[in-house]
């Protein structure tokens, strides 16, 4: 259990740039989290102690993905907008109660997300906590994959379904890249993902989450990126 104080110390020195305003979002989302999970449970009741360990950060390893692996959209990301600019859009497919979108959300304030759970009462919780957050760079949709309109930069999500699953779902939505936070049997998930979908040799790489995160938790874990 990781308490506020140590996190904001911990992402101070990943993320120097990070705002005050930022780490106070960050400090309201354990409060919202826990009002609202006390009506509906989108994070397991014993594992709310955990919040900024287990599903904040985890959430958040995409951006530090990013930050060490993909310097050139990290600053795509952070770079101020210039006037009549918009930013990237990213979609969070089975954002649950918000992850790992909403934690995006507040790093990368210039990014547009949309947050999408075919589950109507998880989507009430990312909603009211995107609220709480004045994220007014958060937009919550309840649907199905297969009925969400319009195309995106980029994907996130976190271990909604295996890789084989999940693809077919998103294949035709997006311009750049998937960025899948997922444990398990990864190798035989893209090798079955890769014969299936006859995706380009090179297409996927993984990066293990213990790379910046080293707590047991984390062992198995990895940030894949599905590139177009």
């Amino acid at each position: 259990m990781m308490s506020f104080a140590d996190f904001e110390a911990f992402l101070r020195t990943t993320f120097p740039d990070v705002t005050d305003s930022m780490v106070e979002r960050f400090r309201l989302m354990n409060i919202g989290y826990r009002e609202w999970n006390s009506k509906i449970n989108v994070i397991s009741r014993k594992d709310i102690d955990s919040l900024y360990d287990h599903h904040v950060l985890h959430s958040l390893a995409i951006a530090e993905y990013l930050r060490t692996q993909c310097p050139e959209t990290y600053s795509l990301f952070t770079a101020p907008l210039k006037e009549d600019q918009v930013g990237a859009r990213v979609l969070d497919l089975g954002t649950g109660g918000g992850f790992p979108g909403i934690p995006l959300a507040v790093m990368f304030p210039n990014v547009r997300f949309t947050l999408c759970d075919s589950v109507g009462k998880k989507t009430i919780v990312a909603g009211e906590i995107a609220n709480m957050l004045g994220l007014d760079n958060v937009e919550i949709v309840n649907a199905r994959a297969e009925g969400l309109p319009g195309k995106f930069d980029f994907i996130v999500s976190r271990a909604v379904a295996s890789l084989t699953d999940f693809y077919p779902w998103v294949k035709g939505k997006y311009s750049h890249s998937i960025l899948y936070l997922k444990g398990g049997d990864i190798n035989e998930e893209i090798c079955d993902l890769m014969s299936r979908e006859h995706l380009r040799k090179g297409s996927i790489s993984t990066w293990p989450v213990t790379n910046w995160l080293t707590d047991p938790y984390f062992e198995g874990k990895f940030v894949i990126n599905i590139q177009r």
